[in-house]
């Protein structure tokens, strides 16, 4: 008679040589109904699919963090990562990240304009898409509403038109 031989025991995880649990990601595939049959295969390979993501993210976080010259990740971390990535904010583009704040973005036109004395001639030509010229400055109205009153918003449409008339007979 031959003893029986005992096995070490060997979870799917370390047999695919993954850091995520195999076996749970194969329980939650079974458990969701997604499909009537679910292979073996199928938690192996949603495993490795996340520990993917988390690995990239992890990385470009610990980027970001070491560009604040922080030593800890924290959710602005991961806020950033995802958004400067091109394919990671696709894939997370209806995410929330709590405590992750925006991205840091300024609309060009409420930048300062800078004074012509320091602009170069070059850096004039540039900005207006060609030699400079002495144009007139751009006449700027402002417009009110004043609450739901109908003949404020006519007044206010007449005042428009008005404006860009005589913009156009400037031109």
């Amino acid at each position: 008679m031959s003893a029986k031989v005992k096995s070490s025991s060997r979870t799917k995880s370390s047999r695919a040589g993954l850091e995520f649990p195999v076996g749970r990601c194969l329980k939650y595939l079974k458990a969701g109904n997604y499909a009537n049959r679910i292979g073996t295969g199928a938690g192996i390979y949603m495993a490795a699919t996340l520990e993917y993501l988390v690995a990239e993210i992890l990385e470009l976080s610990g980027n970001a963090a070491r560009d604040n010259k922080k030593s800890r990740i924290i959710p602005r971390h991961i806020q950033l990562a995802i958004r400067n990535d091109d394919e990671l904010s696709v894939l997370f583009r209806d995410v929330t990240i709590s405590e992750g704040g925006v991205m840091p973005n300024i609309q060009a036109i409420l930048l300062p304009k800078s004074t012509k004395g320091s602009k170069s001639k070059s850096s004039m030509e540039s900005s207006q898409g060609g030699p400079s010229q002495d144009r007139k400055p751009e006449r700027r109205a402002n417009f009110v509403c004043s609450g739901r009153d109908p003949g404020s918003w006519l007044s206010n449409i007449k005042m428009v038109r008005r404006s860009l008339a005589s913009t156009r007979q400037m031109e």
